[in-house]
């Protein structure tokens, strides 16, 4: 797993757009050689006000999930905004998250998207955040291998874990760059886990469900501010 000061240095992206945004945000990260992304389908759900405020129309939309160093996705969001002209009605929105760990492999393609002097400048930056009571732990694995998963998280901890589908999309000279092949239907695992169990969960999904197995995963974490219905 990456220590405190590294893993304060990278962010998860996310787009929530209509699908044709969507697919051509994914030829922008392509161009930058973004190694991994995952998209999913999703139907809206707020009300009409609040979908004329985000300038959002319709319930069909596609949610563009990727993983980066800091400064990386800070000019990605830029990017977005000018190329999609998020803000403009009937676009979508982008926004940033702090990503509290990752496995091993994970962390060797993001740092690959950063240049040397930017990743001491944020480790130096960011290593002083403290951690959260409770993380949101993420596997992202190949079809059929979500139970794996779970039969490694549970005893180090986890109650329980909630399943859904995606599709992998990502740059293909990057991914032979790594030496990765995976298969583009993946099963994304998430898992609430209080801070002193996260590690040992992360560990074990990542020994037995890593990048070297059958199911060729990648685990991450991030931070929850706030919950309820765990009492």
């Amino acid at each position: 797993m990456a220590d405190n000061r590294k893993k304060a240095a990278f962010r998860m992206l996310f787009l929530i757009a209509t699908p044709k945004l969507v697919n051509k945000a994914t030829g922008l990260f392509k161009e930058g050689n973004v190694p991994m992304q995952y998209v999913f389908h999703a139907q809206g759900t707020a009300t009409s006000e609040v979908m004329d405020m985000l300038g959002l129309d319709g319930v069909d939309k596609n949610i563009l999930m990727s993983m980066m160093p800091k400064l990386f996705a800070d000019e990605m969001l830029k990017k977005l905004r000018k190329k999609l002209h998020l803000g403009m009605p009937n676009t979508g929105i982008a926004f940033t998250v702090l990503m509290s760990g990752g496995s091993g492999h994970l962390v060797q393609l993001i740092e690959s998207l950063e240049p040397e002097e930017d990743r001491k400048f944020l480790e130096r930056n960011d290593a002083d955040m403290t951690e959260n009571e409770y993380s949101m732990i993420m596997a992202i694995v190949n079809q059929g291998y979500s139970e794996d998963v779970m039969n490694a998280a549970r005893p180090k901890g986890a109650s329980g874990g909630t399943v859904f589908h995606s599709r992998r999309i990502g740059s293909q000279e990057a991914m032979k760059f790594w030496k990765i092949s995976v298969q583009e239907e993946r099963e994304v695992v998430i898992i609430l886990a209080t801070k002193e169990d996260k590690l040992a969960i992360m560990k074990e999904i990542g020994q037995k469900c890593g990048m070297q197995s059958k199911a060729q995963g990648v685990v991450m974490s991030l931070p929850v501010d706030g919950i309820v219905g765990l009492d």
